[in-house]
């Protein structure tokens, strides 16, 4: 039997294909004053639970997903909950749904910047540049009250050709929806909205769902 040398067998190990990235794909939690700690728990046990549901899961390893959780609320305040992991096996994902569950919340008292949310997500991309496609998930229930001009952000995200999209919680009339609509989403973008935080859960898993299975088409 033949052995190859250390320095044959680090070229091999050099030239093994990395885990390919599809899509890098940014889930972005609304914490500000407008959430109360039961709408929070509310939005962090829908999304274990959507990272949670098998057709979800699957669709997340055969896409050739990675995933990251921010928590945001007012000017200059973001956080990274969940940093960048590779959904490579059902395993990385009910570890991802575990860790979603778990998190503790950011910001408390705080306003509305989803211009600031924006361009902090878009940094978070040059983590991962192997990701082909790169999508921000943008939860809330407020509009815009403080920070950059979504618009511009939204703008610069065009040109970088990332995509923007959002789950609009409301409460009464569809006013969140239309901000979103009008200001967040880029063109190639798309806004769903769920009916107060006891819906947040389904349209949340229809939202991800819908998102990650584009990467088949």
């Amino acid at each position: 039997m033949r052995f190859l040398g250390v320095t044959a067998l680090i070229g091999l190990l050099a030239a093994s294909p990395a885990a390919s990235c599809a899509t890098a794909l940014i889930l972005a939690i609304d914490v500000s004053n407008s959430i109360d700690d039961g709408e929070y728990r509310v939005q962090t046990d829908g999304l274990a639970a959507a990272l949670d549901d098998p057709r979800i899961r699957e669709e997340l390893v055969r896409g050739e997903v990675a995933l990251t959780v921010i928590q945001w609320s007012g000017a200059g305040r973001q956080e990274i909950s969940i940093p960048w992991r590779r959904m490579e096996t059902p395993g990385d994902v009910r570890a991802m749904a575990r860790a979603a569950a778990g998190m503790d919340r950011a910001f408390v008292m705080s306003d509305t910047a989803v211009g600031d949310l924006i361009r902090f997500a878009l940094a978070r991309f040059a983590d991962v540049p192997d990701c082909a496609r790169r999508v921000i998930d943008v939860s809330g229930d407020g509009s815009d009250n403080a920070g950059t001009d979504p618009s511009a952000a939204r703008r610069l995200a065009e040109a970088r050709g990332v995509q923007i999209n959002g789950l609009a919680i409301e409460g009464i009339g569809v006013a969140i929806t239309n901000f979103y609509r009008s200001q967040v989403i880029t063109r190639d973008g798309f806004v769903m909205t769920a009916t107060g935080h006891a819906t947040y859960a389904e349209t949340l898993r229809q939202k991800i769902l819908r998102e990650v299975s584009a990467v088949m088409f």
